[in-house]
């Protein structure tokens, strides 16, 4: 993706450039009603600009500079003397508030980040609130990554900051033109992306296109032509598309569904999530930012957001009982390897809605309302590889069986991952696949983590890590430590430490923990007491609910499908490393049990898959020591794992 700016000129061009013109430019770009308040504004901006730089002519300027992944314009953006420059306004603020700071820096991280151009560029983030007082021109500190603290002037301070910075660091010589062609490649968080994405309607600006990633467009395109076709012939279709973990199998969903509603108002295309703080999370995130930008109460905004993203819980009670033909004639289901089996479906409809005559697996029940249209409708099916994480979540086993054993005439189209072992039973999948009935489309496959932008290979590593394979764990943890660091402690304290060192501008860390990891207890990590997720993901880290404050632990069952920058993963004894092997163990009571049910043992094990892959930056793993004087914390149930998670070429930070 190309640099996008509202106005953008070599720097002399701009300072002989009519205002007037600028502002004409501005305006035209703008493509909303312009207020007197912005038309303000942008004449200081352009009349503060051009006093700082008249003495020096060379370099590029940008005003309204696009950044994708926020979705979100930096006031303007300075290539000057091999420095980039990213320059926030606040027109008659007089003092400089953290705020201010945070929405800066977070612009500079987004080109560091995003823009390859800016990968080995020094950024300075500068905030000028314009009425603030005078202060002494004040001393850079740039990070390994040459992305400096944010500085702060005033409207009269930004020239004399400029020559100053210029004259005192030196820095390899920036191509300009090169800067410029250079594609921004932006990986969203699932909430930015969503916000986005409600706004806009499209994911054009917030997909990367690279040869490396999986391009988003290319599975709606795949998608899309399952629909167009199943309309057009007044047929029946399911679509599986797979991932692995962070690859944006929930962006591409909201995509698909928000195009189709967009495109073919008729289809009314809808997002289902089984997965509860997902679907709050999102929601709340939505409302939050409609409420700020559009002057409305939150609770306005919740109401109208409430069909973006919906609970399949919801829609699947709603059929139950009656013979109601659904509205919707696209349904995608959201981590359709999660839907229940029969016997977990019959017993909570028996226990919790009173339905004593179900007697159906979740894939069959849900397939069966969508068959219920006479002409057509499609089903497309999200599916995540060793994502289920607790009993009577199928796996994709379930959807095969109802569709060879109720729903012959339904169209299939697959991604040919869905055979790995991953996804659920190889050898049921494998026959299945070979009937004529069965297309297979590798665009239906997302194989690349666009979570952990800086380490597509994390979710390879962690699969040797959780597979016994140490050496290959080794091997591909070589290939992402320098851009995605992974530290051992056996110290808490020094792994909140380094989670907030390693946080810059707004960006989001936390602690998570296996929901069976009761024994961290005396650690001062109770994960018993549940998060509220809403709270826990999106509230400042001056809120002691936030996951920045770093007391509240969070369980798989609540991050699964969501994302922070920066996490500290905290083993427990459940999930040890024992003479060679991974060893599992439950809490009951007063001491630990083996687990041998092999249902179970999977469930543990994708548990810390899914903990593992929370982060898009980096994470520290905090391993206790354990206790020998309490017997429910023997440290031979830590310093294996932690023996073995060094021999998986992991270093200690301590």
């Amino acid at each position: 993706m190309p640099i996008k700016a509202y106005y953008k000129a070599p720097l002399r061009h701009f300072l002989h450039d009519d205002t007037e013109r600028i502002l004409g430019v501005l305006t035209t770009e703008h493509h909303h009603a312009l207020e007197e308040q912005q038309r303000w504004a942008w004449l200081q901006q352009i009349s503060i600009l051009k006093a700082a730089l008249a003495s020096r002519p060379d370099g590029r300027v940008f005003l309204e500079f696009y950044i994708p992944r926020m979705g979100k314009r930096a006031d303007a953006v300075l290539v000057s003397g091999n420095i980039v420059f990213v320059i926030e306004f606040k027109a008659g603020a007089s003092e400089h508030l953290a705020g201010a700071f945070d929405q800066v820096e977070d612009y500079a991280l987004d080109l560091k980040n995003f823009h390859e151009g800016s990968h080995t560029a020094a950024i300075v983030p500068v905030l000028i609130s314009t009425n603030a007082d005078s202060q002494p021109v004040p001393d850079l500190q740039f990070a390994n990554d040459l992305v400096a603290l944010p500085v702060g002037v005033n409207a009269t301070e930004l020239g004399v900051l400029i020559d100053h910075i210029c004259a005192t660091h030196v820095f390899p010589t920036l191509d300009v033109d090169d800067w410029i062609a250079k594609g921004y490649k932006p990986t969203p968080t699932i909430v930015e992306a969503a916000q986005v994405l409600y706004r806009t309607h499209s994911v054009t600006d917030i997909s990367r296109s690279d040869a490396g990633a999986k391009n988003l467009q290319e599975t709606s395109a795949s998608v899309s032509a399952v629909i167009d076709q199943a309309r057009q012939n007044r047929t029946k279709a399911i679509c599986f598309v797979t991932g692995v973990p962070g690859s944006g199998k929930t962006l591409a969903g909201l995509n698909i569904a928000t195009r189709r509603s967009e495109e073919h108002h008729d289809e009314h295309a809808v997002f289902l999530s089984g997965n509860g703080p997902l679907v709050d999370v999102l929601r709340e995130a939505l409302a939050r930012d409609r409420a700020r930008r559009e002057g409305i109460s939150k609770k306005t905004a919740e109401r109208e957001v409430r069909s973006f993203v919906q609970n399949i819980h919801h829609f699947r009670d709603h059929y139950v009982g009656n013979d109601d033909v659904p509205v919707e004639k696209v349904v995608v289901f959201d981590e359709a390897q999660r839907a229940w089996t029969r016997e977990q479906a019959a017993s909570f409809m028996q226990r919790k809605r009173g339905q004593t005559d179900f007697d159906v697996s979740e894939p069959e029940f849900l397939i069966s309302v969508m068959d219920r249209h006479p002409d057509w409708c499609t089903v497309v099916c999200l599916v995540g590889g060793g994502q289920e994480i607790n009993t009577g979540e199928a796996g994709i086993s379930e959807w095969i069986n109802a569709l060879e054993t109720r729903f012959p005439t339904w169209e299939v189209h697959v991604s040919p991952r869905i055979a790995l072992a991953e996804y659920g039973s190889p050898n049921e999948v494998e026959a299945f696949l070979a009937s004529s009935r069965v297309c297979s489309d590798e665009h239906l496959h997302l194989a690349v983590s666009m979570r952990s932008f800086r380490a597509e290979a994390l979710s390879t590593f962690v699969g040797h890590v959780l597979d016994d394979e140490p050496e290959a764990a080794s091997v591909t943890y070589k290939s992402i430590k320098a851009a995605y660091p992974i530290y051992l402690t056996r110290n808490l304290a020094a792994a909140r430490a380094w989670l907030r060192s390693q946080a810059r501008g707004t960006e989001r860390f936390g602690l998570v923990a296996s929901s069976g990891a009761q024994r961290l207890r005396p650690e001062g990590i109770h994960i018993k007491a549940e998060i509220e997720p809403t709270n826990w993901f999106l509230n400042a880290d001056t809120d002691v609910r936030s996951s920045c404050y770093l007391e509240d632990v969070a369980s798989e069952f609540a991050v699964q499908g969501l994302e922070l920058d920066w996490v500290g993963v905290c083993w427990d004894g459940d999930f040890h490393h024992k003479d060679g092997k991974w060893t599992c163990h439950a809490f009951k009571g007063t001491k630990w049990q083996s687990v041998n049910d092999d249902s179970r043992r999977l469930y543990l094990k994708n548990a810390y898959r899914v903990i593992l892959t929370r982060a898009r930056q980096g994470m520290i793993i905090f391993v206790p020591k354990g206790d020998t004087s309490d017997r429910t914390r023997p440290p031979s149930f830590y310093d294996g794992t932690f023996d073995y998670l060094c021999s998986c070429g992991l270093s200690a930070l301590d």
